[in-house]
């Protein structure tokens, strides 16, 4: 990329106030059709945030061989599930992609190679949620991949390099769960958890309280709680990636903080 491609590509993003950061934590794409609680805390939370230029958003059902970003102009909206009703897989949310961002992301990433892909869209990790903070899809957006190589260390670093985007009006979303065991769900329980969810969700509360960062990185090494509720790293890391953003004095507001279903945390928080 020459210094002409580099200046036309910086040119589409002004310079802003710093935008916050979001990790939500989207749980069953039922969501996406429902009115409850977490609907309502998504959208109460996006309207303190400043309409962004564009989004970058880190889902958890973006698992790739390499770092990858979308590159579409108008990505699909991808249906990633089955066994729902018609009615979630009638929903499409036809947000624009942003090319230029996309390629942005290949210039200011500099610890491994980004591909831009042009066969992947929106799935439900990200249009399931967003859908509530901008319901009329007029904000860009794009998805960064989780590299399935890639220590939870090395995405925090990764991640670290897209700070400086937060001062060009782009709002960065990770969107998973904290706790997230599918195999241990408790139909009869919708609105509470095992002790062991509560363990680790509560646990995870305290690490990002304190900004004891470091200790992000070997939850799974922590004992069988930790293994029961993060059995996979997929819905956990995009909460490293909001993490990994947290400058200085930057407060975090917990927000949805409920378990259901006994293994499902639901808990989100904005950094800024």
């Amino acid at each position: 990329m020459n210094f002409d491609e580099l200046k036309t590509i910086s040119s589409h993003f002004s310079t802003t106030e710093k935008m916050p950061v979001l990790f939500l934590g989207h749980g069953s794409p039922m969501n996406a059709i429902e009115e409850n609680i977490f609907v309502e805390g998504w959208r109460n939370i996006g309207k303190t945030i400043p309409k962004p230029n564009a989004i970058i958003c880190i889902s958890a059902h973006w698992e790739t061989r390499g770092t990858k970003v979308t590159a579409l102009e108008k990505p699909k909206t991808i249906h990633d599930f089955y066994g729902f009703p018609k009615a979630l897989f009638d929903v499409e949310y036809p947000a624009p992609g942003s090319p230029e961002l996309a390629e942005e992301l290949q210039y200011i990433i500099k610890s491994t190679d980004v591909d831009l892909d042009k066969m992947w869209g929106f799935d439900h990790g990200s249009w399931s949620v967003i859908k509530f903070l901008y319901p009329n899809a007029d904000v860009p957006m794009i998805e960064l991949s989780l590299d399935v190589y890639k220590t939870p260390q090395l995405h925090y670093e990764l991640a670290k390099e897209l700070n400086a985007l937060r001062r060009k009006g782009i709002l960065i979303i990770g969107s998973g769960n904290i706790v997230h065991n599918l195999r241990a769900l408790n139909w009869h329980e919708p609105n509470a958890g095992y002790e062991w969810a509560y363990e680790v969700n509560d646990t995870f509360k305290n690490i990002i309280t304190s900004g004891n960062h470091s200790q992000l990185f070997n939850l799974q090494e922590k004992g069988e709680a930790f293994n029961l509720a993060i059995p996979s790293m997929e819905h956990y890391l995009p909460s490293i990636y909001a993490l990994a953003l947290q400058e200085k004095d930057e407060e975090i507001t917990l927000f949805n903080d409920q378990m259901v279903y006994g293994s499902l945390s639901m808990l989100s928080f904005k950094i800024g």
